[in-house]
């Protein structure tokens, strides 16, 4: 039956690709199509795809996907992005992030008590991550400020690499004596080990890049297939001393660009260097494919058998996360902004859940935790109601604040929100559909 279930998956490709500049404006965004058909052709629909057939090759899909996406968002990652008038992005990702692991990790003692302290840690830190495919219209939305769209950006990109850290040495405290590597040694290994791999891996090819555009010995596709497979050794090297392949990625990502736009900069004469975005553009194209397959094998295999024992501690504890847990650390995190009370609900309702918060409950699914049954059945409810609310509400939401926006500026010219408005290219976020 996995051979119709490749064929299916083929055709939503193909009927998403060809329709996608129409669909973009409407609620039915790529990941909710996906996982959509997902549920119809898993357990709870044809029996077309189930975990069983095959559970190396879901998270290999899983993790490619996610990897490539990590290393493409770090690389994307501007400096100036990060300045003063960047003030959003630091602040949600300072004070927010933190805030928001915390809470959840508070709320979710009384509402999830089949699990333990460090498991409940794991539920707030794989559900603080945000991901803005999911809300691709809110994103991209040229009537929302550029200082919104890309602090939110910004945040995406770079939010799931910071919870990667905490999630790392959660998922050791959670499994210290059941036979898995204590704290000490997950922070050495997946930590430092990890990262210097990363820093190394991604610098030397940003070297290498610069060496060989220099002497005008590449051509542009090669350099996209050089590009991508510094995340793939990445993750291998990293994976084979027993660290994190996903923080080494999000490292060489970070040093891939900082390396790439440093030798732009000092260049005095030759040929130019092109932006690490360029290079890195058939990676994110891959891991966006790739992301799409992973929401259709999402609903085939993980949320369909979670809606079979539904409970209800778990529902609210989903609208929970995506709403409180999301929304009151962020406005405490922008008090002193300046910002309207619309800009910050905005920016809070836009927390969608997404790749990363599923990739990181299937590895700790697979650390075989005591937990691991309501933990999965949690982060799988919380993903799937994001993708249905985020989707659809985020083309009606963006043109009414983008509306609201477009009032106010005439009124008040010095309006904080509008303090990026002679940046014509803001932080790209990842997502289908995002080109008009």
């Amino acid at each position: 039956m996995v051979q119709w279930a490749v064929v299916v998956a083929g055709g939503v490709v193909v009927g998403y690709g060809a329709l996608s500049r129409r669909l973009s404006t409407t609620v039915l965004s790529a990941p909710l199509v996906f996982m959509a058909v997902g549920l119809a052709i898993g357990p709870l629909g044809l029996e077309l795809l189930d975990r069983a057939d095959d559970p190396e090759f879901t998270s290999l899909l899983l993790e490619s996907a996610l990897t490539l996406l990590i290393f493409a968002d770090a690389a994307a990652i501007r400096r100036r992005d990060l300045r003063t008038e960047g003030f959003l992005p630091l602040r949600l990702l300072a004070l927010g992030l933190p805030a928001t692991v915390a809470l959840g990790w508070l709320l979710a003692w009384p509402l999830l008590p089949g699990l333990d302290v460090w498991e409940l840690a794991l539920v707030a830190i794989i559900l603080a991550p945000t991901d803005s495919a999911l809300g691709q219209q809110a994103f991209s939305n040229k009537k929302v400020p550029p200082l919104i769209r890309g602090g939110l950006g910004v945040e995406s990109g770079l939010n799931d690499g910071l919870a990667l850290p905490f999630f790392v040495l959660a998922l050791a405290a959670a499994g210290e004596g059941h036979d898995h590597p204590g704290v000490v040694e997950t922070f050495l290994r997946a930590l430092l080990l990890s990262g210097a791999i990363g820093l190394a891996v991604g610098w030397a090819g940003a070297y290498v890049l610069r060496w060989s555009v220099d002497r005008g010995w590449s051509t542009t596709d090669w350099r996209q297939f050089l590009t991508i497979a510094l995340p793939v050794v990445t993750y291998v090297l990293c994976v084979a001393v027993d660290g994190s392949g996903f923080i080494g990625a999000w490292a060489a990502g970070l040093a891939f660009g900082v390396g790439s736009r440093r030798a732009q900069t000092t260049r005095a004469g030759g040929v130019s260097n092109p932006d690490p975005a360029r290079n890195t553009r058939f990676t994110e194209l891959l891991g966006l494919l790739l992301a799409s397959l992973s929401f259709l094998v999402f609903g085939a295999i993980i949320l369909g058998p979670v809606l079979e024992h539904l409970t209800w501690c778990t529902v609210v504890y989903a609208l929970i996360s995506l709403t409180v847990v999301r929304m009151l650390p962020v406005a405490l995190s922008l008090i002193g902004t300046g910002l309207r009370p619309a800009s910050v609900a905005y920016i809070g309702w836009f927390g969608p859940r997404g790749l990363a918060s599923v990739v990181f409950g299937l590895i700790a699914f697979e650390e075989h935790l005591p937990g691991t049954a309501l933990l999965t059945e949690v982060i799988a409810v919380t993903v799937g109601l994001s993708i249905v609310l985020h989707g659809a509400s985020a083309p009606f939401l963006g043109d009414r604040y983008g509306d609201w926006f477009a009032r106010t500026l005439p009124t008040e010219p010095n309006l904080r929100e509008n303090a990026l408005a002679s940046d014509s290219a803001p932080h790209r976020p990842k997502g289908l559909g995002s080109e008009a």
